[in-house]
C-alpha cells in the first residue's frame, strides 16, 4: 500500500533536501522541483521548476525570465521557472547587508501594474522577523562557542539541511566565524531596543526609490486629509446656521470625521510599514 504524506493544517509538508558537493567553494542542495547553490562566502541562489499550465495564446507569456525589481529580461526559456538570488554580506560584527533578487518567467504583467513598494511591504515583514531571530541566535551561539552551535540551535526538520550544511562549511573553512582581518574584534555590540534594531526606514526605505517615493506621497496624503477635515469644520463654523440645510450640515461633519479617521489610519499604516512593525513569533 502506497503511503502518502499528509499536510498539516497550514499546508506544510516535509521537504526532502539532499546536500552534495560540499567544498571550499560552497555546496549544492537538491530538492523536489528544483535546487539551490551556495557560492561561498555569501551568495545563495535557488531555482524552482513549476508545473506547467496550459494557457491560451491571447494571455500566453513571452517565455522570458523577468527580473522582478526592474522588469529586465533574461534569455528565453520554455518552462515556468522561479529563481531567487540572495546575498548576505557581513559589514561589521552583528550587521549584514542583505540583497535579494526574485526572478520568474510567468505572470510578468503583475510587476508592471503593482508598484514595487507593495511587494516590499510583505517581503520586509519576513526579513524583519527573520533578522530578529538571527540577532538573538547569534548571541546564543557566541555564548556556547561556534563549534558547539548545535547546543544553541534545534534543527529537527529535513528542510534544515541547508542550514546544517552552511554551519559545516563555516566551521570547516572559516573556523566558525567571519575573519575580519583585524578590522573589527569578534565582540558583538550591545543589543539595541527592538524598535531601533528592526527600524525599516533607515535600513530600507531611504535606500529604495520605490518605497521612498511612496513614503513621501502617503505622508503628503495624510496632511491633505487633515487639512480637508479642518477646513470642512472651519467652513461649517463660519457659515450662518440658518443658511445651511440640515442635510448639508450632516454631510460636512461626516466628511470631516471621515477625513480625520482616514488620516489617523494612514498614519498608523505608514509607521507600521515604513518604520517599525513588531513581530511576535510566539503568536505565529
Amino acid at each position: 500500500m502506497e503511503f502518502t504524506e499528509k499536510a498539516d493544517r497550514e499546508g506544510g509538508k516535509p521537504i526532502e533536501i539532499v546536500v552534495r558537493d560540499l567544498n571550499v567553494n560552497g555546496f549544492i542542495s537538491n530538492k523536489e522541483l528544483g535546487y539551490s547553490k551556495f557560492i561561498a562566502p555569501c551568495v545563495l541562489y535557488t531555482s524552482i521548476n513549476l508545473p506547467s499550465k496550459e494557457r491560451n495564446s491571447k494571455h500566453q507569456d513571452n517565455g522570458t525570465l523577468l527580473l522582478a525589481e526592474n522588469n529586465t529580461m533574461a534569455p528565453n526559456t520554455s518552462q515556468r521557472k522561479m529563481m531567487v538570488v540572495f546575498m548576505c554580506i557581513p559589514v561589521s560584527p552583528g550587521k549584514s547587508r542583505v540583497i535579494f533578487i526574485p526572478l520568474r518567467n510567468f505572470a510578468i504583467w503583475v510587476n508592471r501594474i503593482i508598484p514595487r513598494w507593495m511587494f516590499h511591504v510583505r517581503q520586509n515583514l519576513v526579513l524583519d522577523s527573520d533578522s530578529y531571530l538571527l540577532h538573538l541566535e547569534e548571541r546564543k551561539i557566541l555564548d556556547v562557542g561556534t563549534s558547539n552551535w548545535q547546543k544553541a540551535c534545534f534543527l529537527p526538520t529535513k528542510s534544515d539541511a541547508k542550514v546544517v550544511a552552511f554551519r559545516r562549511w563555516l566551521n570547516k573553512y572559516s573556523d566558525g566565524h567571519v575573519d575580519w582581518r583585524g578590522k573589527f574584534s569578534a565582540i558583538l555590540p550591545p543589543s539595541p531596543p527592538k524598535e531601533q534594531l528592526m527600524d525599516r526606514y533607515w535600513s530600507h526605505v531611504v535606500n529604495c526609490s520605490s518605497c521612498r517615493v511612496a513614503y513621501k506621497g502617503l505622508n503628503a496624503l495624510e496632511v491633505v486629509l487633515q487639512l480637508i477635515s479642518i477646513a470642512s469644520l472651519g467652513i461649517f463654523a463660519t457659515r450662518k446656521q440658518s443658511l445651511v440645510s440640515g442635510a448639508a450640515r450632516v454631510l460636512v461633519v461626516a466628511m470631516a470625521i471621515l477625513c480625520f479617521a482616514a488620516s489617523r489610519w494612514l498614519s498608523h499604516f505608514i509607521y507600521k510599514n515604513f518604520h517599525f512593525h513588531d513581530y511576535n513569533h510566539a503568536l505565529r
